[in-house]
C-alpha cells in the first residue's frame, strides 16, 4: 500500500511539472506579444484550458501510455514508481533551467527504459511515435513559416494588422483565444504522461486518472510555469499579435490531431518550432544563432535518452539488485563526461597557443 501512495504522489508531482513545462508554453506567444501583460493571468487561463482538454479528450493518449509501448503486465506498482520518478526528475531539472522540455519524450523514454530492462518493447508502436516526434515539429515549423510569410505581406499592405488602431482589441482577443485553444490541446495530450502508467497498472480508472492529472497539471501551471512562459514568450523572438495567433493555432491543431490518434507528441517542440517558423519568415535564419535555441535543441535530444537510462538503471538497482549494470552505466557516464571535458581542454589549449603565436 505504501508503494501505491508513493506512485500516486510521484504522478501528482510529475503532473505539476508537466503544467510548468508543457502547458505554460501554450500562452508564450500571447505573453510575448503583449496580448496578456500579466504573467499570472496567462497561467490561470492556460490552467483552465488544459484541465478542460484533459477531461474532454485525454483518453486516447492514456491508452497508448498505459499499454501501447510495453505490455501492461510489466506495469507493477514498483515499475510505475520508477517510470514516473525518472520522468519527473528529468523534467524537474529542465524546469529549474527554464527550458521548455517535452514531457512526452521523457515519459516514453522512461517507459522504454523499463521495457528494455525486461527485454519487451512494442517496437512497431514506438517507431510510429518517433515518426510523429519528427513530423509534428517539422510541420509546425513549415506551416508557421509559410503563414508567417503571408502575414508579413498582409501587415506590410495593411499596417493596422500589426495591432494598431481599431484592430488591436480584436487581435488581442484572437491571440488569447488561440492560446487557450493550444492549452486545451496540451491537456488532451500531456496529462496522459503522468496518469497513464497508473491506469496501466490498474491503480486508477481512466476517468479518475484524467481528472486527478488534469487538476495537478493546472496547479503546476499556476505555481511553476512562470519561468518557461518567460523563455517561450520573450527569449526566442518578438511576435506581433497576428504572428502569435498563428503560432498557437498551428501548434494546437497539430497536437489535437495527434491526440485523437492516441499519439503522445512533443507539444513544446511544436510550439517552439512554430515560433521559430514565424521568426525565420520575418528575420531569416540568423534567428537560429541565438544561444537559447541551441540550448533547447540539445535538451530535446538528451532528455528521452536520459530518462531511459535512469529508468533502466533504477529497475536493475531497485528491483533486480544488479550492481554490475549500474557500474557499467556509471562508467559510461564518467567516460562520456571525461571525453567531452578533455576535448574542451584540448580545444582551449590550441586556441591559447594560436592566440599567443606559439607553436613547435
Amino acid at each position: 500500500m505504501t508503494w501505491t501512495y508513493i506512485a500516486i504522489l510521484t504522478a501528482l508531482f510529475f503532473a505539476m511539472n508537466i503544467g510548468a513545462s508543457g502547458t505554460a508554453a501554450s500562452m508564450g506567444a500571447a505573453y510575448g506579444s503583449g496580448a496578456i501583460r500579466s504573467k499570472r493571468l496567462a497561467m490561470f487561463l492556460v490552467a483552465g484550458g488544459a484541465l478542460i482538454g484533459a477531461v474532454v479528450g485525454g483518453g486516447e493518449v492514456v491508452k497508448t501510455i498505459s499499454g501501447g509501448i510495453i505490455p501492461t503486465s510489466l506495469l507493477s506498482v514498483h515499475t510505475v514508481v520508477i517510470i514516473l520518478a525518472s520522468s519527473a526528475l528529468t523534467l524537474f531539472i529542465a524546469n529549474l533551467l527554464g527550458i521548455p522540455l517535452s514531457t512526452s519524450e521523457v515519459t516514453v523514454g522512461s517507459i522504454v527504459g523499463v521495457g528494455i530492462a525486461y527485454q519487451t518493447v512494442f517496437v512497431q508502436n514506438l517507431l510510429v511515435i518517433l515518426s510523429f516526434w519528427v513530423m509534428v515539429p517539422a510541420a509546425a515549423f513549415a506551416g508557421a513559416f509559410f503563414l508567417g510569410k503571408a502575414i508579413a505581406a498582409a501587415e506590410k499592405r495593411w499596417p493596422a494588422l500589426r495591432g494598431a488602431g481599431r484592430w488591436e482589441r480584436w487581435l488581442r482577443w484572437l491571440l488569447v483565444a488561440c492560446g487557450i485553444y493550444e492549452a486545451f490541446s496540451a491537456g488532451m495530450n500531456n496529462v496522459a504522461n503522468a496518469v497513464g502508467p497508473l491506469v496501466g497498472a490498474g491503480m486508477l480508472s481512466t476517468s479518475a486518472g484524467i481528472w486527478l492529472g488534469g487538476v495537478a497539471v493546472a496547479l503546476g501551471c499556476i505555481a511553476l510555469g512562470g519561468k518557461v512562459l518567460e523563455t517561450n514568450g520573450k527569449k526566442i523572438t518578438n511576435l506581433s499579435l497576428l504572428q502569435g495567433s498563428t503560432v498557437s493555432a498551428t501548434g494546437g491543431t497539430l497536437v489535437i490531431a495527434a491526440s485523437l490518434l492516441g499519439i503522445p507528441v512533443p507539444l513544446t517542440q511544436a510550439t517552439t518550432c512554430a515560433i521559430l517558423g514565424v521568426g525565420t519568415a520575418e528575420t531569416g535564419f540568423r534567428l537560429w544563432q541565438k544561444g537559447i535555441i541551441k540550448q533547447i535543441l540539445m535538451v530535446w535530444i538528451v532528455s528521452p535518452v536520459s530518462s531511459l537510462v535512469v529508468s533502466f538503471g533504477l529497475v536493475n538497482l531497485v528491483l533486480r539488485s544488479d550492481v554490475y549494470i549500474i557500474i557499467v552505466i556509471v562508467s559510461v557516464f564518467v567516460a562520456t563526461v571525461g571525453t567531452i571535458s578533455l576535448m574542451r581542454l584540448i580545444r582551449s589549449e590550441r586556441s591559447s597557443v594560436n592566440d599567443q603565436g606559439g607553436g613547435i
